[in-house]
């Protein structure tokens, strides 16, 4: 039996003001099992002398490195978009310039999907630490609940359905198939705002369940307040009990509600343009966004909300879209809610 030849392996560096943390960074890459055959690096105007960083580390590197200098700022989507398509490897690792990759992360990931040729990007775990790379405060995906139960509902074709609940693939964290960026890109400049250039790529993927997970930690992820996106925990939001349901006015009910029906409608759309109407994932979007439509659309008259909401939770809605570390009963409070307020 033949094996497959050995894909080429690009690294995708985005840089900005990045002389603080760049050098551990580049170090970790030069002490890869697997090294990379190409990195491509886009510097988005830095004004810190990364420049100037970047130049040297590139002379001494035992691969093949390209710097882009931006003329304009482009911001990390477009920055992200640019060093994309300016790769050439069969796979495309996504990395940022401040954190620290295991002596393993490049040989792992590419195996992985070397021996699943049907995945088209893939994202590992990673430790979260300290400014210093030092302490391990826990993992990434313990962060953005990747538990066992959104885990197994990945495996089990509901990755879009987990990643609509908030996006657990984080950028630095994954590969990509050069043969999958026409799809993907351009990133879409009106993506609702949860979302960046990695979520609407791991949405991509997941409509024909061709985004993986690898249970593994191979990177460090450094947490600092310069940082554009982080892990720090967000506020809770604020509890409502039924009586302060039946209390409230209907448009501070509707809102939230009329919010993510408006997110989900713009998802649809984008992906409409960009994956077969028949894509598995959609159907699971349809039905989410319906529930929403109904919900964020009910009648003042109560009366007439009775059918659409018993209907809905009849067909399991109410639960399916409750938030996953809800009570039990939250489903059930909601659809009171819908038919009181």
């Amino acid at each position: 039996m033949n094996e497959s030849p050995r894909p080429s392996i690009s690294i995708a560096l985005c840089t900005y003001n990045g002389m603080a943390y760049l050098p551990v960074q580049w170090q970790s890459l030069l002490e890869q099992q697997q090294l990379p055959d190409e990195i491509v690096i886009c510097d988005d105007q830095s004004t810190d002398g990364t420049d100037e960083l970047l130049t040297k580390l590139a002379a001494d590197a035992p691969f093949a490195v390209r710097v882009l200098e931006n003329t304009v700022r482009l911001g990390s989507n477009k920055n992200f978009e640019r060093a994309l398509s300016a790769c050439t490897g069969d796979l495309i690792f996504l990395c940022d310039q401040d954190d620290f990759w295991l002596p393993e992360k490049i040989a792992t990931m590419t195996r992985y999907m070397t021996e699943h040729p049907e995945a088209q990007v893939a994202f590992c775990d990673a430790w979260v630490t300290d400014e210093q790379l030092q302490e391990k405060k826990g993992r990434f995906w313990e962060v953005v609940r990747f538990d066992k139960k959104a885990q197994d509902r990945w495996q089990t074709g509901e990755s879009l359905e987990v990643l609509l609940d908030g996006n657990r693939m984080m950028g630095c964290a994954t590969v990509v198939r050069k043969s999958f960026l026409n799809v993907v890109l351009p990133v879409p400049g009106d993506l609702p705002a949860d979302y960046i250039y990695d979520g609407w790529m791991a949405l991509v993927a997941a409509t024909s369940n061709a985004v993986h997970f690898i249970d593994a930690p191979l990177q460090l992820y450094r947490t600092h307040v310069q940082q554009q996106v982080g892990v720090r925990e967000k506020e809770a939001p604020e509890s409502v009990r039924l009586q302060d349901r039946l209390a409230r006015r209907r448009a501070g009910k509707l809102a939230p509600l009329r919010e993510k029906q408006l997110n989900l409608s713009k998802i649809s759309q984008l992906l409409s343009e960009r994956v077969p109407v028949t894509a598995p994932g959609l159907s699971q979007l349809r039905r989410r966004l319906a529930h929403f439509t109904m919900r964020s659309s009910l009648p003042n008259n109560r009366l007439g909300r009775v059918l659409p909401v018993l209907r809905s939770l009849q067909h399991g809605n109410y639960n399916r879209y409750a938030d996953a570390s809800a009570n039990w009963y939250a489903p059930y409070l909601a659809m009171l809610g819908d038919l009181l307020e």
